[in-house]
């Protein structure tokens, strides 16, 4: 380290050249804040910390996400990665793309690379027709693993949802306050946990708050894909069914239900009034911003990364299902049933 390079870290930090060479030299006599504020000074003239002063790695953590079109799944992706490297962990991000590596060889790779543990977001765990043994299998290879979105009895792992029943009861809910009485739904293939949760707490709500029977309720709901196109494609099936108001399962999804309603040439929220689900990072910045239903991505996130890391230390946590309360954002995009 010259003494050009020592001033520049000095000036940089706001402290003397001798304060910067004691911390480089792994001296005593620094405090904590002091020696953070000097090696901070470090990465920020992109000077490399002297191999003593790098932080260890408490070891590879991976993460397994769906692909990353959807914008929630890169948002809890950054919340648990951050979170990740607070305790000092490395995550790996693995993404599944249509076409690419399974979730199962995905594992593979993960655990031959010595992952001390593994985060599984919205995984084959949700799907209620896949084979669940394979979790089984991962954990008699000694592996913890924590699972979000979507459950299963048959899996002995912690659990991290968000209340899928309660997020319906609340679009629904507001909707009626609205004064609409024909309410669809645009959600995505019911051999999924959170979709079946969905239907639930929606035809639910459609009997107590409005009145409907349990089949004008089930004939509300359109099964699609989890996309722009999916939603435009249930929107129009159930604007054909006169609905005034569609409750979608993600924020993309809503974006094609909107989409479907000015194509008919009606607009959000004077004649059809549209709610997501999410909260996904820039849909505040739509046109009319979205009303939707929020998941608690940064509670989520970090209690995921919370239980894995007892887990990983040797303390089991509890077993099933921690539940996270949904929030209804109210935006531009419902308003008042038009007469």
């Amino acid at each position: 380290m010259t003494t050009a390079r020592l001033s520049d870290i000095a000036a940089q930090a706001g402290v003397s050249e001798a304060t910067v060479s004691r911390v480089l030299n792994g001296k005593a006599n620094v405090s904590a804040a002091t020696r953070q504020t000097v090696l901070a000074a470090l990465d920020v003239l992109g000077y490399e910390r002297p191999t003593r002063l790098r932080q260890r790695s408490a070891g590879l953590i991976g993460l397994i996400t769906p692909e990353l079109s959807n914008p929630i799944f890169p948002a809890l992706a950054q919340v648990i990665e951050q979170a990740l490297s607070r305790h000092g962990y490395t995550p790996v991000l693995c993404t599944q793309t249509p076409g690419g590596s399974t979730e199962d060889e995905l594992v593979e790779m993960l655990v031959d690379r010595g992952v001390a543990g593994i985060v599984f977001v919205s995984g084959l765990h949700a799907d209620s027709t896949a084979d669940h043994d394979r979790y089984a299998r991962l954990a008699g290879r000694g592996v913890p693993f924590v699972l979000i979105n979507g459950y299963s009895e048959k899996i002995d792992a912690p659990f991290i949802s968000p209340d899928d029943r309660a997020a319906m009861w609340m679009a629904v809910q507001h909707l009626a306050e609205l004064g609409h009485e024909r309410i669809g739904l645009a959600v995505g293939q019911r051999r999924y946990v959170p979709v079946l949760r969905k239907i639930e707490g929606f035809t639910a709500a459609l009997r107590e708050v409005l009145g409907h029977t349990r089949e004008e309720a089930e004939e509300l709901v359109r099964h699609t894909l989890f996309s722009v196109e999916g939603g435009h494609a249930a929107a129009g099936a159930l604007l054909d069914k006169g609905c005034t108001a569609i409750v979608c399962g993600s924020d993309m999804m809503a974006l094609g239900a909107i989409r479907a309603v000015r194509q008919r040439g009606l607009s959000v929220p004077q004649d059809v009034s549209v709610v997501g689900f999410d909260d996904s990072p820039l849909i505040a910045f739509t046109e009319p911003p979205l009303t939707t239903v929020r998941q608690p991505v940064e509670a989520m996130a970090n209690a995921a990364v919370d239980a894995l890391l007892e887990e990983v230390g040797g303390n089991a946590v509890q077993r099933g299902e921690f539940m996270f309360q949904p929030e209804l954002v109210m935006r531009g995009s419902t308003g008042g049933r038009a007469r």
